[in-house]
Protein backbone atom coordinates (compact mmCIF):
# COMPACT_ATOMS: atom_id res chain seq x y z
CA UNK A 1 0.00 0.00 0.00
CA UNK A 2 1.54 3.25 -0.74
CA UNK A 3 0.64 5.40 1.97
CA UNK A 4 2.56 8.23 0.97
CA UNK A 5 0.52 8.39 -2.38
CA UNK A 6 -2.91 8.20 -0.82
CA UNK A 7 -1.65 11.23 1.68
CA UNK A 8 -0.56 13.34 -1.02
CA UNK A 9 -3.55 12.61 -3.23
CA UNK A 10 -5.79 13.44 0.09
CA UNK A 11 -4.31 16.52 0.83
CA UNK A 12 -4.50 17.47 -2.79
CA UNK A 13 -8.29 16.66 -2.68
CA UNK A 14 -8.65 19.02 0.45
CA UNK A 15 -7.34 21.90 -1.70
CA UNK A 16 -9.50 21.09 -4.60
CA UNK A 17 -12.61 21.59 -2.63
CA UNK A 18 -11.64 24.60 -0.34
CA UNK A 19 -11.14 26.00 -3.62
CA UNK A 20 -14.11 24.86 -5.94
CA UNK A 21 -17.36 24.99 -3.84
CA UNK A 22 -19.47 25.90 -6.43
CA UNK A 23 -18.01 22.88 -8.89
CA UNK A 24 -18.83 19.58 -9.71
CA UNK A 25 -17.50 17.44 -7.02
CA UNK A 26 -16.64 14.31 -9.39
CA UNK A 27 -13.19 13.06 -10.42
CA UNK A 28 -13.59 14.24 -13.98
CA UNK A 29 -13.57 17.87 -12.77
CA UNK A 30 -10.81 16.96 -10.05
CA UNK A 31 -8.63 15.48 -12.92
CA UNK A 32 -9.13 18.84 -15.06
CA UNK A 33 -8.15 21.16 -12.09
CA UNK A 34 -5.28 18.88 -11.49
CA UNK A 35 -3.67 19.41 -14.51
CA UNK A 36 -4.15 22.96 -14.38
CA UNK A 37 -2.72 23.75 -10.97
CA UNK A 38 0.32 21.12 -12.06
CA UNK A 39 0.94 23.45 -14.03
CA UNK A 40 0.76 26.18 -12.16
CA UNK A 41 2.78 25.00 -9.33
CA UNK A 42 5.66 23.86 -11.83
CA UNK A 43 4.67 20.25 -11.41
CA UNK A 44 5.85 18.18 -13.88
CA UNK A 45 4.86 14.66 -14.42
CA UNK A 46 7.69 12.07 -14.97
CA UNK A 47 8.75 11.99 -18.44
CA UNK A 48 9.34 8.40 -20.00
CA UNK A 49 13.29 7.90 -20.12
CA UNK A 50 14.95 6.94 -23.06
CA UNK A 51 17.04 4.10 -23.14
CA UNK A 52 18.93 1.94 -25.67
CA UNK A 53 17.03 -0.59 -27.81
CA UNK A 54 14.01 1.15 -26.67
CA UNK A 55 12.81 1.94 -30.23
CA UNK A 56 13.11 -1.66 -31.60
CA UNK A 57 11.15 -3.24 -28.50
CA UNK A 58 13.46 -3.55 -25.58
CA UNK A 59 11.16 -3.65 -22.75
CA UNK A 60 11.54 -1.58 -19.39
CA UNK A 61 11.75 -4.89 -17.75
CA UNK A 62 15.07 -6.15 -19.60
CA UNK A 63 16.27 -2.45 -18.92
CA UNK A 64 15.70 -2.77 -15.12
CA UNK A 65 17.52 -6.68 -15.15
CA UNK A 66 20.25 -5.40 -16.88
CA UNK A 67 21.21 -2.19 -14.71
CA UNK A 68 20.74 -3.99 -11.48
CA UNK A 69 23.26 -6.82 -12.43
CA UNK A 70 25.65 -4.38 -13.64
CA UNK A 71 25.15 -2.13 -10.25
CA UNK A 72 25.47 -5.10 -8.20
CA UNK A 73 29.00 -5.63 -10.21
CA UNK A 74 30.49 -2.04 -9.81
CA UNK A 75 29.21 -2.83 -5.81
CA UNK A 76 31.10 -5.60 -5.51
CA UNK A 77 34.93 -4.20 -7.78
CA UNK A 78 34.09 -1.03 -5.21
CA UNK A 79 33.99 -3.92 -1.85
CA UNK A 80 36.91 -5.92 -3.44
CA UNK A 81 38.89 -2.32 -3.70
CA UNK A 82 37.93 -1.52 0.16
CA UNK A 83 39.34 -4.78 1.75
CA UNK A 84 42.02 -5.60 -0.70
CA UNK A 85 45.02 -4.66 2.23
CA UNK A 86 42.56 -6.87 5.13
CA UNK A 87 42.39 -10.35 6.00
CA UNK A 88 38.80 -10.80 4.35
CA UNK A 89 38.91 -12.96 1.23
CA UNK A 90 35.35 -11.18 -0.22
CA UNK A 91 32.90 -8.74 0.37
CA UNK A 92 30.99 -11.70 1.50
CA UNK A 93 33.09 -12.31 4.70
CA UNK A 94 32.47 -8.82 6.08
CA UNK A 95 28.85 -8.56 5.01
CA UNK A 96 27.88 -11.47 7.10
CA UNK A 97 29.90 -10.14 10.31
CA UNK A 98 27.84 -6.83 9.48
CA UNK A 99 24.97 -8.80 9.72
CA UNK A 100 25.58 -10.33 12.81
CA UNK A 101 26.10 -6.43 14.22
CA UNK A 102 23.10 -5.36 12.56
CA UNK A 103 20.51 -7.87 13.91
CA UNK A 104 22.41 -9.61 16.55
CA UNK A 105 23.70 -13.23 16.87
CA UNK A 106 21.49 -15.96 14.84
CA UNK A 107 21.04 -19.10 13.45
CA UNK A 108 23.41 -20.17 10.48
CA UNK A 109 20.40 -21.00 8.49
CA UNK A 110 18.83 -17.30 9.22
CA UNK A 111 22.24 -15.92 8.24
CA UNK A 112 22.85 -17.44 4.96
CA UNK A 113 18.68 -16.21 4.37
CA UNK A 114 19.03 -13.14 5.20
CA UNK A 115 22.70 -12.27 2.74
CA UNK A 116 19.93 -14.62 0.01
CA UNK A 117 22.35 -17.26 -0.25
CA UNK A 118 21.99 -20.97 -1.27
CA UNK A 119 23.15 -23.16 1.59
CA UNK A 120 26.02 -24.60 0.27
CA UNK A 121 27.54 -20.99 -0.82
CA UNK A 122 26.43 -19.40 2.76
CA UNK A 123 27.93 -22.46 4.33
CA UNK A 124 31.31 -21.88 2.79
CA UNK A 125 31.24 -18.21 3.80
CA UNK A 126 30.73 -19.10 7.39
CA UNK A 127 33.30 -21.87 7.74
CA UNK A 128 35.90 -19.48 6.31
CA UNK A 129 35.25 -16.96 8.92
CA UNK A 130 35.33 -19.12 12.28
CA UNK A 131 38.39 -20.63 10.54
CA UNK A 132 39.91 -16.94 10.72
CA UNK A 133 37.96 -16.68 14.50
CA UNK A 134 35.66 -13.94 13.48
CA UNK A 135 32.73 -15.73 14.37
CA UNK A 136 32.28 -18.78 16.60
CA UNK A 137 29.07 -21.08 16.85
CA UNK A 138 26.90 -22.50 19.29
CA UNK A 139 24.68 -25.21 19.42
CA UNK A 140 20.75 -25.00 20.23
CA UNK A 141 19.16 -27.11 22.97
CA UNK A 142 16.14 -27.25 20.98
CA UNK A 143 17.88 -27.83 17.69
CA UNK A 144 21.10 -29.95 17.49
CA UNK A 145 21.08 -29.62 13.73
CA UNK A 146 21.31 -25.64 13.35
CA UNK A 147 24.15 -23.74 15.26
CA UNK A 148 23.73 -20.19 16.42
CA UNK A 149 26.57 -17.77 15.02
CA UNK A 150 27.92 -15.07 17.00
CA UNK A 151 30.94 -12.70 15.96
CA UNK A 152 34.02 -12.88 17.96
CA UNK A 153 35.68 -9.85 19.57
CA UNK A 154 38.65 -10.44 17.02
CA UNK A 155 35.51 -10.02 14.19
CA UNK A 156 34.84 -7.08 15.50
CA UNK A 157 37.97 -5.36 15.74
CA UNK A 158 38.93 -6.06 12.21
CA UNK A 159 35.39 -5.01 10.86
CA UNK A 160 35.97 -1.52 12.66
CA UNK A 161 39.36 -1.52 11.26
CA UNK A 162 38.09 -2.07 7.75
CA UNK A 163 34.48 0.29 8.40
CA UNK A 164 35.59 3.60 6.74
CA UNK A 165 37.35 1.73 3.80
CA UNK A 166 33.57 0.26 3.35
CA UNK A 167 31.51 2.85 3.70
CA UNK A 168 33.88 4.74 1.15
CA UNK A 169 33.26 2.13 -1.40
CA UNK A 170 29.48 2.38 -0.84
CA UNK A 171 29.36 6.07 -0.99
CA UNK A 172 31.18 5.42 -4.48
CA UNK A 173 28.49 2.74 -5.94
CA UNK A 174 25.59 5.65 -5.28
CA UNK A 175 27.98 8.80 -6.07
CA UNK A 176 25.76 11.14 -8.39
CA UNK A 177 22.50 10.33 -6.38
CA UNK A 178 21.19 13.37 -4.43
CA UNK A 179 19.80 12.57 -0.89
CA UNK A 180 16.14 13.34 -2.01
CA UNK A 181 17.02 10.17 -5.38
CA UNK A 182 18.50 8.20 -2.75
CA UNK A 183 15.73 8.21 -0.21
CA UNK A 184 13.08 7.74 -3.69
CA UNK A 185 15.80 4.85 -4.46
CA UNK A 186 15.38 3.18 -0.85
CA UNK A 187 11.77 3.00 -1.32
CA UNK A 188 11.97 1.38 -4.73
CA UNK A 189 14.20 -1.46 -4.09
CA UNK A 190 12.28 -1.72 -0.98
CA UNK A 191 9.65 -2.97 -2.70
CA UNK A 192 11.26 -5.16 -4.86
CA UNK A 193 13.13 -7.00 -2.11
CA UNK A 194 9.60 -7.40 -0.13
CA UNK A 195 7.90 -8.66 -3.18
CA UNK A 196 10.80 -11.15 -3.80
CA UNK A 197 11.12 -12.12 -0.30
CA UNK A 198 7.59 -12.64 0.14
CA UNK A 199 7.81 -15.07 -3.07
CA UNK A 200 10.80 -17.01 -1.84
CA UNK A 201 9.12 -17.78 1.56
CA UNK A 202 6.17 -19.25 -0.64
Amino acid sequence: MQYDLIKDLISLVEIYEGKNDQHPQDVHSFGQWLNEYSKKEGMQMPSEPEWPGKSKGRSADSVINTSLVHLSRYAKLQAKAAIADTAFSTPDDFIYLISLVAFGSMTKTALIKLNVHEKSAGIQIINRLISMELVEQTTIDTDKRNRMIHITSKGTQLLDESMENIRAATKNVTAPLSHEEKMQLIKILTKLEDFHEAKARG
